[in-house]
């Protein structure tokens, strides 16, 4: 698969705790520089890098993250601040708690609401896979199916694991076809990238792929 195919479905991401506006910056600047699908930023940077970037590069962030228990009406304010701010995109982590209690109808609500208040914008909704049994993944792929969200994704990258490719292909055997897939959590090379997009991967929520992409390193490289 082509390098530039693959960079173009990253979600280049800064969502580390202590990022600077110079270290956002330059997610941003890299994100422009090799097209990717969007920069996924922390929802207090997103106003300042919607003015910073324009129409050049769409803006992602998250919202009731990592942990995802924030009440329904939080994350319905955070979802709406960010659309006001100039989120192009945000990404929602579900109730997990909810989900292991199986009220699986309050989780779907929670995402039909939060998705009313993104206002049009691409909605991208967390089930933290690594914390789930198969069974309760199968069920969320039903939910978010159900909820009208643009896509489901796997993880966070802050929790006990990332994206795996046994996850991948589950989700695209049990999602909707009007959902898309986002793969997130410890893509660290090109070849990983481009398994998951061939399981069925929309997206891709990576820093790395870009840092390797600067660096010059040939298509033949350890890290592809």
């Amino acid at each position: 698969m082509d390098r530039d195919k693959i960079l173009a479905a990253v979600d280049h991401t800064l969502l580390g705790q202590t990022a600077t506006w110079a270290e956002i910056k330059e997610i941003l600047d890299d994100g422009i520089k090799y097209n990717a699908a969007s920069a996924c930023i922390p929802a207090s940077y997103v106003k300042q890098a919607k003015e910073y970037v324009g129409d050049k590069l769409p803006i992602c962030t998250v919202i009731g993250f990592p942990n995802g228990y924030s009440t329904t009406a939080v994350k319905v304010f955070e979802a709406k601040d960010a659309v006001e701010n100039g989120a192009d995109e945000i990404d929602m982590v579900i109730n997990i708690g909810l989900v292991k209690d199986k009220k699986y109808d309050l989780v779907e609500e929670e995402i039909r609401k939060i998705h009313e208040a993104c206002n049009g914008k691409i909605l991208k909704v967390i089930i933290e896979t690594c914390l789930l049994t198969e069974e309760e993944k199968i069920k969320m792929c039903e939910v978010v199916t159900n909820s009208g969200a643009e896509y489901i994704k796997t993880s966070t990258g802050f929790s006990t694991g990332g994206a795996t490719f046994d996850d991948i292909a589950l989700m695209k055997k049990y999602v909707g076809k009007n959902v898309k897939i986002k793969a997130a959590g410890g893509i660290s090379s090109f070849a990983d990238a481009e398994k998951f997009m061939e399981l069925g991967a929309d997206r891709l929520g990576t820093s790395r792929l870009v840092k390797i992409a600067k660096s010059g390193a040939p298509v033949n490289d350890n890290s592809y």
